[in-house]
């Protein structure tokens, strides 16, 4: 039974050239079912060896390359042409070349899965043979002979083309499964994103609600530097800080505060400032993320955080760029009041001391919350560095207020004044404004006590008069009281410049005439000599000349002036004379 079943099938295949049913694992099954025709051991040989190495491959193209290079094991064979279903589509190896023409690919198309012939010049017998796995087709083998083949080349030929419908459809399973499991790797990959995703929503929403909370808190509290400074430490548990623009320390909260703090370079904190400018954010300098607050553009100020470790995160950079807002708006908001208190303060203490009536100054100090019924000085204050303008103003006045003065301010051209309660303490003024500005070259100049609204311009000048002075002196920088001035309380405006220019020329006329016609420094050596206590050292050191130059100039200011420095009168006279020559009629000229 089994011989004639593979004879109908030799019968059917190679003789009449129709169509063999079936799967090639059908057809190996027919043929190996019963005695079916003879193969030779050599053959047998070479296809278990093929059949293993088809096996072996993982790769579909590979297979079927070992399928077409190795088709003479199965007998008299060429492989002229491969195909894998691709997508739906039926696609050539690259083992078949160039040669099969797109003829032969419509045959084997239009055969839809089945086996069949089809045509190829110069063969005289051409099959397309269907490499089919369980359910589907994986591709097709079209294989010629240059004569009929017989049965039992026929018979090893369904073995050769099962094997490698087999290892197809293996390699096939594995790579759908290689696709799958990396497909499960992608979405449990993407499910971890989405959860990580989502657990970071949860923080920063979580972390956004703490921000606002703590940002109400602030609010709540007033909204101050400190305030905000303590919310910021609370929420990132770094220490935070306040500068101002000049780089000294407003507020800190945390561990580790500097005492002292380190003084500004005044170069290096503006190198900063720019630096920090240029950036859209926060940015780290050295142990500190830095970020400035300025609100329309102005800097007010620097919020920083110390990160020695380098821990901040995104967390943090959002904490401190909202900190950062927040205290704009608070610092732009007092920097708006304390504008207008100055506008008020201002017009008030212009009247003042241009003399107004008592009515209406009372009415006007009572609405800005000052008490003009009190004695009252008046301070002028001069810095050499430092424009005299409302933001110079403000910082006069609040260190003021920080020492307990009661004042109202104002500001001209190159000074400000102040018109307070309570006399300033010795230097202490000077130096808190100093460490405000950075700097201490600058001068105050403070009046008598004045008991009346109308001595107020009187003792203005007398605050002026007292500056002149100290700027006048050696030690050009501090603070100089009228009522400590001794002498020079009469040389001031008001006490007759007429009588003072005679009483100049007599003592110094002769010296002045002298320079005047001879470009010379006569009277300013000796008021430098007289300045200097008549030490001969400090004198010559002062002006830059040698010690004999010195002696020379003394010796010719005798001859020329006639007048004796080692007689007490002439030599007070003298003195007196080079003081008013320089502090009230202007010195040279």
């Amino acid at each position: 039974m089994g011989g004639s079943r593979a004879h109908e099938l030799y019968r059917r295949f190679g003789r009449e050239g129709r169509i063999l049913p079936g799967s090639a694992g059908q057809r190996a099954a027919a043929w190996w079912g019963g005695a079916g025709p003879p193969v030779a051991d050599g053959v047998m040989a070479g296809l278990t060896a093929l059949s293993r190495a088809l096996f072996d491959t993982r790769d579909e193209g590979e297979i079927l390359r070992l399928a077409m290079d190795h088709i003479v094991v199965a007998g008299p064979y060429s492989a002229e042409v491969g195909y894998l279903q691709v997508d739906g589509d039926l696609v050539p190896s690259s083992r078949s070349g160039k040669s099969h023409a797109v003829a032969l690919d419509r045959s084997v198309r239009e055969l839809d899965g089945r086996d069949g012939p089809v045509a190829v010049p110069g063969r005289p017998w051409a099959w397309a043979l269907g490499l089919r796995g369980f359910e589907e087709l994986h591709g097709y083998l079209v294989v010629t002979a240059r004569a009929r083949p017989t049965e039992a080349e026929c018979s090893v030929l369904a073995m050769l083309v099962r094997d490698t419908a087999c290892a197809l459809s293996l390699a096939f399973a594995q790579r759908r499964r290689r696709e799958d499991a990396l497909e499960l790797n992608r979405l449990r990959e993407e499910r971890g994103d989405l959860q990580w995703q989502l657990i970071s929503v949860v923080a920063d929403l979580g972390y956004e609600r703490a921000l606002h909370a703590l940002t109400a808190e602030v609010a709540a509290s007033g909204g101050g530097e400190e305030a905000i400074t303590r919310a910021l430490y609370r929420l990132t548990g770094l220490p935070a800080l306040v500068e101002d623009r000049f780089g000294r320390l407003r507020s800190w909260t945390g561990p580790s505060c500097p005492d002292p703090y380190p003084e500004p370079d005044p170069v290096r904190q503006d190198e900063m400032l720019h630096a920090v400018a240029r950036e859209a954010g926060p940015v780290r300098v050295k142990d500190r993320l830095t970020t400035l607050v300025r609100p329309h553009g102005e800097i007010l100020g620097v919020l920083a955080l110390v990160d020695v470790r380098h821990e901040a995160d995104e967390h943090t950079t959002l904490a401190l760029e909202h900190a950062a807002t927040s205290l704009a708006l608070e610092l732009a908001h007092l920097r708006h009041l304390a504008e207008v208190e100055l506008r008020l303060h201002g017009e008030l203490v212009d009247d003042l001391l241009e003399g107004t009536d008592e009515a209406s100054a009372y009415a006007r100090s009572g609405a800005v919350g000052h008490d003009l019924h009190r004695s009252h000085y008046i301070v002028v204050v001069q810095w050499s560095n430092r424009t005299t303008d409302d933001s110079f103003a403000q910082t006069v006045g609040r260190t003021a207020s920080a020492l307990g003065m009661r004042s109202l301010l104002t500001r001209r051209s190159d000074h400000v004044v102040l018109v307070t309660d309570e006399r300033p303490h010795a230097d202490a003024l000077h130096e808190a404004i100093a460490r405000e500005t950075g700097t201490p070259a600058g001068t105050i100049g403070v009046s008598s006590r004045c008991d009346a609204l109308d001595g107020i311009p009187h003792h203005y000048q007398e605050a002026r008069r007292a500056l002149e002075v100290r700027r006048q002196s050696r030690d050009s920088f501090g603070t100089t009281f009228f009522d400590e001035l001794g002498l020079y309380r009469i040389l001031g405006p008001g006490n007759g410049y007429g009588e003072l220019e005679t009483f100049v020329h007599e003592w110094l006329g002769q010296l002045i005439d002298y320079d005047s016609r001879h470009h010379t420094a006569m009277v300013e050596t000796l008021s430098r000599y007289f300045d200097c206590g008549g030490n001969y050292n400090e004198t010559a050191e002062s002006l830059v000349i040698h010690r004999s130059t010195l002696r020379y100039r003394l010796q010719r200011i005798r001859d020329i002036g006639g007048k004796d420095l080692a007689n007490v009168e002439d030599r007070l006279n003298l003195q007196v004379a080079t003081r008013v020559w320089k502090i009230v009629l202007g010195g040279p000229g």
